[in-house]
């Protein structure tokens, strides 16, 4: 699923596709921008925003486009073979004479002024892998609402720009804490650590085909997916429930012995879900 290290190598891509060259194909397959040419331009940059990136285009425009849990920008080479999904599912295509960047599945695409784009990025926090990362920035914001979870904050794109669920579980079990915790609670050790984990996690990962947080190249992740696995320190099942976002629940995982705090409820009348649900 992508996440902020994900979309960074995704505009990585783009920007090397594109950058510099000239729009001999312009394709925007949503009903508002079916009309649009952009045709004759040239792109300036592809740059990475939290989890959004942000094409600028030469005379002012932004094509602002956000992948969520299943898009994706597909680059092929002149006359390559479209791979990345059926056809119905293109929602953009940007061609230039050696070049062609297919968006698949892109649940957000916008064409706006590039002296707009705050108004779809204007809300998020401090990108942990762009210029503006400010790591004590980052904190004060999760704390501001102490009685929140802690994964909830984290998945709050107004904090800190980047972390999407699988990071969200890897930080709290590395900082030995439940994503139910209460972000108040946080011992404040961990409150200055996490920031700055967090960026360090992203930056690793982020020229990284296959995402790691162990350092162990047999296993790459220490909790996420893992259910009902053993955890690779206690060797106690891993297990996975439901938190929300916001917007929708989603799977979480958290070692029982490695991890103190909060606990989710039983779900009345609900089965456990299983975990290859989520692998």
């Amino acid at each position: 699923m992508p996440e902020g290290d994900t979309v960074y190598m995704a505009a990585k891509r783009l920007h090397g596709a594109l950058a510099g060259k000239v729009l001999t194909r312009s394709d925007l397959r949503v009903p508002k921008y079916a009309t649009a040419d952009l045709t004759g331009r040239t792109v300036l940059d592809v740059t990475p925003r939290g989890k959004h990136l942000l094409t600028r285009l030469e005379g002012g425009l932004t094509l602002h486009s956000h992948l969520k849990m299943d898009g994706a920008w597909k680059i092929f080479a002149a006359g390559q073979r479209w791979t990345g999904g059926p056809t119905h599912q293109i929602r953009a295509i940007l061609g230039t004479a050696d070049r062609t960047a297919v968006g698949y599945r892109l649940p957000v695409l916008e064409l706006l002024r590039t002296t707009d784009e705050a108004r779809a990025v204007g809300h998020l926090g401090p990108d942990l892998l762009g210029p503006d990362w400010d790591p004590a920035l980052a904190r004060e914001n999760l704390l501001s609402d102490p009685a929140r979870p802690l994964g909830e904050a984290l998945l709050d794109q107004r904090n800190l720009a980047g972390i999407g669920n699988v990071y969200k579980s890897e930080l709290c079990f590395l900082l030995r804490v439940t994503p139910w915790l209460p972000v108040g609670d946080l011992p404040a050790e961990c409150a200055v650590q996490l920031p700055v984990l967090a960026q360090r996690l992203l930056e690793a990962n982020r020229d990284r085909p296959a995402r790691n947080t162990t350092g162990r190249r047999e296993q790459n992740l220490f909790v996420y997916g893992r259910a009902p696995r053993p955890c690779l320190y206690c060797g106690t099942p891993i297990r996975v429930s439901d938190q929300g976002d916001g917007s929708r629940e989603r799977p979480t995982y958290w070692c029982p012995a490695c991890q103190w705090g909060p606990t989710p409820p039983p779900r009345p009348g609900r089965p456990p879900r299983q975990p290859s649900a989520y692998r």
